[in-house]
């Protein structure tokens, strides 16, 4: 009597197929992240080009560029300025206005906001005021300014401080209004009273709004700060464009239109990065 010899179970499973190992290389970023570092350049030498074309060849359409000053004409200028000590003066001359009225109304805009936020009566004897008063441009109040304050200098600081204390005012307001319920019920119910749940849990709460309308006001107080310097300052970036304008140097004024461009973008930009710091909670956010 013969026997067959039990072949093993593994000779019966099917082979299995070759696999190739996972490759560990990943596709190469650095090509697109250097593209994408370099995209925000594309439009600013295309407007260099644009204006070098148009000035160049002294266009007259609709608009005219024929006294327009070229790149050239104001790159020299600019190099001159970085040059004179004085161009220096300008520059700290506005920058100390537009951050002592931004303090000033980051602190009383944020503290208005909460208070007509949070409290009915506040609201009810506040925000009519307010609402009267937000329409009114700040560079109208320049001739108010000149009989309230004994200086220019103050007076240029309220005007800025003025035009941004609106913005940080109406965001904090609508932070309060949005913040959810249930975190000031739950703060409550694990035993934190009224001012833990305000400086633990609205307070953080509202910060993401409240950058917004930091951001939103830097730009006002920059836009009225120069246009009070023009009116009745006797230094800074806006007083300096003003009297290039006024002695024919066109070349100076757009010096100065790019040098109030890049102080916006530099302390806009700071306030954006600050706000990320703050609001680190957030998905997203941090350095």
């Amino acid at each position: 009597m013969t026997t067959t010899k039990e072949r093993p179970t593994a000779d019966l499973l099917p082979a299995p197929e070759a696999t190739e190992a996972p490759t560990t290389a990943s596709p190469r970023r650095s090509p697109r992240r250097a593209a994408r570092r370099l995209l925000p350049a594309v439009p600013i030498l295309a407007a260099l080009a644009a204006w070098q074309l148009l000035t160049q060849y002294d266009v007259v359409a609709w608009l005219r560029f024929d006294k327009m000053p070229g790149p050239a004409e104001v790159g020299t200028s600019i190099r001159l300025q970085l040059e004179a000590p004085v161009f220096y003066q300008h520059v700290l001359s506005s920058l100390r206005r537009i951050l002592t009225g931004f303090a000033i109304a980051g602190v009383t805009g944020v503290l208005t906001g909460i208070a007509i936020g949070r409290s009915k009566t506040t609201a009810a004897l506040v925000r009519p005021l307010i609402e009267v008063a937000r329409p009114v441009p700040a560079i109208a109040l320049v001739p108010i300014a000149i009989l309230l304050f004994p200086t220019g200098e103050q007076g240029i600081v309220f005007i800025t401080a003025f035009a941004a204390f609106f913005p940080i005012t109406v965001a904090t307001i609508h932070a309060m209004k949005t913040l959810p319920p249930v975190w000031t019920d739950a703060a409550r119910t694990l035993g934190a009273n009224r001012w833990q749940v305000l400086v633990h849990v609205v307070f953080p709460g509202a910060m993401p709004s409240i950058f917004s309308g930091l951001s939103v006001s830097m730009g006002v107080a920059w836009i009225c700060v120069i246009s009070a310097e023009m009116i009745s300052g006797q230094f800074g970036v806006g007083y300096w464009t003003w009297m290039s304008y006024s002695l024919l140097d066109y070349a100076g004024v757009v010096t100065g239109m790019l040098t109030i461009g890049l102080l916006g973008f530099t302390t806009s930009w700071a306030i954006e990065r600050i706000g990320r710091r703050v609001n680190r909670w957030l998905p997203g956010e941090g350095w």
